[in-house]
C-alpha cells in the first residue's frame, strides 16, 4: 500500500516537473518592461538627468534603498561611454550600466550588466509635447532570459517587478525636473 502511494506521488512530481519544464518553454524568451510619464519641461531639461549617471541617484527608485551603497564612475561624465558601477545591500545588489548610445534630447540606450543574474539592455525616450514645452520619457528595458526554465518563469513578473520601480523613478524624475525648473 505505501510503495503504491509512493509511486503514484513520484508519478505526479515526474508530470509536474516536465509540465514546469515544457510551460517554461512557452513562456516568451525576451522580455520587455516599458513606463513613460510627461514631464512639464522640454527635453533639454530632462535629458541631462537620464545621460549623465551622475544625476541618477538625485531620481533613482533605487537610491533610498541603501544609502550606504558604492559607486564608481568611469568613462566620460555623460553620454556614450559613460559608466556607473555599484555595490550595495540585497535590495539594490551590485552591477554596472553602461551607455552605448546618446542622441541629445532624443534617446540614452545603456547596458545593464547584473554579473551572474545576465545583463539588459535600458532605454530612455524622450518626445516633445505640446510644442516643445513638455517631454514625453518612456524608460524601458530589454532582456533574453535565454533557456533557462526558472528565468523563463521569473520573466513573467519582471513587468510587476521592474515597473513598479521605474513608475516610481519616473514619478522621482518629474518631481526634480519640475522642481527645478520652478526655481
Amino acid at each position: 500500500m505505501l510503495l503504491t502511494i509512493l509511486k503514484y506521488v513520484g508519478i505526479v512530481l515526474a508530470v509536474l516537473f516536465v509540465v514546469f519544464i515544457a510551460g517554461a518553454y512557452l513562456m516568451p524568451k525576451t522580455i520587455n518592461v516599458e513606463r513613460d510619464i510627461t514631464i512639464d519641461a522640454p527635453p533639454a531639461e530632462v535629458f541631462p538627468y537620464v545621460n549623465n549617471y551622475k544625476k541618477f541617484n538625485e531620481w533613482s527608485p533605487w537610491a533610498n534603498r541603501d544609502p550606504d551603497a558604492t559607486y564608481t564612475y568611469s568613462g566620460p561624465e555623460a553620454g556614450e561611454g559613460a559608466k556607473m558601477s555599484w555595490e550595495g545591500n540585497e535590495s539594490v545588489g551590485a552591477g554596472s550600466q553602461t551607455i552605448l548610445e546618446s542622441k541629445e534630447n532624443e534617446l540614452v540606450r545603456t547596458e545593464l550588466d547584473f554579473g551572474d543574474q545576465g545583463t539588459a539592455e535600458a532605454y530612455f525616450d524622450l518626445e516633445p509635447r505640446s510644442d516643445g514645452t513638455k517631454t514625453n520619457i518612456t524608460w524601458g528595458m530589454k532582456s533574453d532570459m535565454g533557456n533557462n526554465p526558472i528565468a523563463r518563469w521569473m520573466g513573467l513578473m519582471m513587468d510587476r517587478w521592474v515597473g513598479t520601480d521605474y513608475e516610481k523613478g519616473l514619478k522621482n524624475l518629474k518631481e526634480t525636473v519640475e522642481s527645478e525648473q520652478g526655481s
